[in-house]
């Protein structure tokens, strides 16, 4: 076959060691734009439900909520600002990152009303549950 090198048992290349070396140190680099997804949490309170999101490296700028149809997204698109230089670099992980997360919301909660806080990288959000609908007594009188 063309171009398909085959090789003796036995023989050795002087680069096979080296090859190796390089083809696994660049192997879990990713790729220059990556989907990474924060890790979550989610609790349930009495009266309402918090998520937590992991998100270091961001701001609250970088980052965007909002509820559509009862679901809760949460995305971001983050731009490397830096001026492409490939000279030096060995391995470059700090670069732009997109993810877009959603999330349906339970019945019974007051979507007008949820509150988020951006702080030492954690996204808090606090969902709040509608009042729960009490029975409504009517007085009668007597005549």
């Amino acid at each position: 076959m063309k171009g398909l090198v085959t090789r003796k048992p036995n023989s050795i290349s002087l680069f096979d060691d080296f090859d190796q070396f390089f083809e696994n140190f660049f192997k879990d680099v990713p790729s220059r734009t990556a989907a990474r997804y924060p890790s979550v949490d989610i609790r349930e309170e009495k009266d309402k439900f918090v998520l937590e999101a992991d998100m270091p490296g961001f701001t609250e700028k970088d980052v965007n909520v909002n509820v559509d149809n009862n679901v809760l997204y949460i995305e971001s698109c983050r731009e490397d600002k830096r001026e492409e230089q490939d000279q030096g670099y060995l391995l470059r992980e700090r670069q732009s990152c997109t993810f877009k997360r959603s999330f349906n919301l339970p019945e019974g909660v007051d979507v007008d009303k949820i509150k988020g806080e951006f702080k030492n990288g954690v996204l808090n959000l606090a969902i709040p549950k509608s009042p729960e609908r009490q029975p409504k007594k009517i007085a009668i009188k007597l005549s």
